[in-house]
């Protein structure tokens, strides 16, 4: 599959992962539309990427999926292409008292907004021969980080997920693919995990996203660049052995370090 002169929607497209996906579709003269929640940072992502059309949206609200869906399937009724790529992590310490909807927020964006999406437009995609949907992981859907207990979690329900997903549309003429990416320097990568990523290096954004999209050309189910690949082979290999080191990686790192 070419990704070149497709229509794309792009979920969380005012930063990291997904404004650099859409730059890299917009110089391979595709049509891109990308959402975000806050109107200052998607006019700030055109002035980055001018090209981009953007629409006000939250995965995690139905009726903003349903507005959007409405506004898109208008202005652009050749789409072919959902990235779901919106998502939010959190450092969450267990022990400590949150109230439950506080707890349990990341579930909204990173897990029922993805699935909101694909139902509401696959009808839209399903009227192309050659449709496809992004589902964005993580390589903690295979190996859970447990200073990320959610986000881990809504992940690897995700990845579940679009499992399913892939078997039940296949056929269909719309491809699956989950992009897993690894540690990758963004925003989410650092925010709440500045400390305990303190001297860990992500992927760079830009290899990441030339990544992707050359695994959905070469016709790849899953992508999983880098560090990913390793925790998926671990949690099959060495799965206890992994994930010590992943709890280790959570801990603070010693000052000077």
């Amino acid at each position: 599959m070419k990704m070149i002169g497709r229509t794309v929607l792009i979920t969380g497209g005012t930063s990291g992962i997904g404004l650099e996906l859409a730059r890299q579709l917009i110089a391979r003269s595709n049509t891109v539309v990308i959402t975000g929640r806050d109107n200052a940072r998607l006019e700030a992502a055109q002035q980055t990427v001018p090209g981009v059309h953007l629409f006000q949206s939250d995965v995690s609200d139905q009726t903003s999926i349903k507005a959007l869906y409405e506004k898109v399937a208008t202005q652009f009724p050749t789409l072919d292409t959902l990235v779901n790529n919106a998502g939010t992590m959190r450092n969450i310490r267990l022990h400590q008292q949150r109230e439950l909807d506080d707890l349990t927020s990341e579930i909204d964006g990173n897990l029922k907004g993805p699935m909101w999406m694909v139902q509401q437009f696959l009808p839209l995609l399903r009227k192309k021969n050659d449709s496809l949907i992004v589902n964005v992981s993580s390589g903690l859907a295979f190996v859970p980080l447990p200073i990320a207990p959610i986000y881990s979690a809504s992940k690897a329900a995700i990845h579940a997920y679009t499992q399913c997903l892939r078997a039940q549309l296949e056929g269909t003429g719309v491809s699956v693919v989950e992009l897993a990416p690894p540690g990758t320097e963004t925003p989410l990568f650092r925010g709440d995990f500045a400390i305990e990523m303190k001297g860990e290096k992500g992927m760079n954004v830009t290899t990441l996203v030339q990544r992707a999209i050359a695994g959905i050309e070469a016709g790849k189910a899953e992508i999983r660049p880098g560090v990913s690949n390793v925790l998926k082979i671990a949690s099959r290999v060495a799965p206890h052995f992994m994930f010590k080191q992943m709890v280790k990686l959570g801990r603070p790192k010693p000052s000077g370090a």
